[in-house]
């Protein structure tokens, strides 16, 4: 790793349920993810003395954007999104208030489109952003190959994959994305961050997880812990 190199920091912020991440480079910061208060995210940058420059989410589910829009129109910045998930925003209303949090406004919430692609998200940060529908329909992961950091939002976790019965799920898409991040060949010791639970790395996915490398669907079994249930997996 380069002298300099920026920091890789996962933080669950209250209410504990997401795992966000903050990348930092000197006194820059990004955020992917940010779940919380926007107020608490706004104490943690000045306590640091942080410039936020960006924040990405890695879909459009509430636990993954509830801090966002505030964070983006407080500090001025830009909130990436994919454009196939806006159609989520304002959606789970019911899960921001078992937690405390107040709904987002979708009127109000104004995300940039994230297409993939390669970004510098902070000066000498490359990242690569990837097309991962399936958990929702514009979810994306984040590669940092220079830091060895896959940041996968809710595609997979350690031993199973994301629930494919919310607003945008397809488990036949999930599945090939879930194949395409396992033929990338990523080096065994890239450090993988989940959306939520502890987090892993490709070695330990090609361990123990049994869909990590699986492109068939696998009618009427969809998600492994996922809550899935009945939900047709495939369209004939």
């Amino acid at each position: 790793m380069q002298n300099n190199a920026p920091n890789f920091e996962v933080l669950r912020m209250a209410p504990e349920n997401t795992n966000s991440v903050l990348v930092t480079r000197g006194a820059d910061a990004v955020i992917f993810d940010p779940w919380g208060r926007a107020d608490a995210w706004d104490e943690l940058l000045a306590a640091r003395k942080l410039n936020l420059r960006a924040i990405y989410s890695t879909h459009g589910h509430p636990d993954h954007i509830s801090a966002a829009p505030e964070l983006a129109t407080t500090h001025n910045v830009p909130w990436f999104l994919n454009a196939r998930d806006n159609a989520l925003l304002g959606w789970g209303a019911e899960l921001l208030e078992y937690f405390g949090l107040p709904a987002i406004d979708a009127s109000a919430a104004r995300a940039n489109d994230l297409p993939a692609g390669e970004f510098e998200i902070l000066p000498g940060v490359w990242m690569h952003a990837i097309a991962a529908p399936g958990h929702s329909a514009g979810g994306m992961m984040f590669h940092f190959p220079d830091f060895k950091v896959l940041i996968a939002g809710d595609t997979i976790f350690a031993d199973s994959v994301g629930r494919c019965d919310l607003p945008g799920g397809d488990m036949c898409a999930l599945r090939a994305t879930i194949a395409r991040l396992h033929e990338m060949n990523l080096p065994d010791d890239t450090f993988v961050v989940f959306g939520h639970g502890m987090n892993s790395t490709i070695e330990m996915l090609k361990q123990e997880n049994p869909y990590f490398g699986v492109a068939e669907c696998g009618h009427g079994h969809c998600c492994h812990g996922g809550g899935c249930g009945e939900h047709k997996c495939c369209k004939d």
